[in-house]
């Protein structure tokens, strides 16, 4: 499995969670054994995931000051857990090129959400690159 497969489990794994009140260990071991992940793929899921629920006050307040005319609350909720991936691997990893996570991110969109997803992912996460000194913590 790819790392694109394993964002993928990240994003139902967060999805579970968001839609069906499951608690995250129930969520990732779901993924985990759904997608039949090995140990290294299992351990990056439950880095997105967990990254992205310990920083998601930072990174919907990150959406909110970049999707100005849109209401967090109202966007999709596939988009919204797309978005938060990315701006996680943005922000906070090393190891994963911004423009990485936002090819990515605008794939995911275009596979799990609509066919307009993927610009208006691009069009969020554009802004965020456009000023990312600002939002990057402690990564190089």
């Amino acid at each position: 499995m790819s790392r694109r497969a394993a964002r993928e489990a990240a994003l139902q794994a967060l999805y579970q969670m968001e839609i069906g009140k499951v608690k995250e260990e129930t969520a990732i071991a779901f993924v985990v054994e759904e997608n039949i992940l090995n140990e290294k793929q299992e351990k990056f899921v439950r880095g997105i995931v967990s990254g992205v629920l310990q920083n998601m006050d930072r990174l919907n307040g990150i959406i909110r000051e970049t999707a100005i005319e849109w209401n967090l609350e109202r966007m999709a909720v596939v988009d919204r857990n797309i978005i938060r991936i990315a701006l996680f691997e943005i922000c906070y990893s090393d190891d994963v090129p911004p423009n990485v996570a936002v090819n990515e991110a605008i794939e995911m969109g275009k596979t799990f959400s609509t066919a307009e997803s993927g610009k208006f992912i691009n069009g969020i996460l554009g802004k965020v690159l456009s000023s990312l000194q600002d939002y990057r913590v402690g990564v190089k």
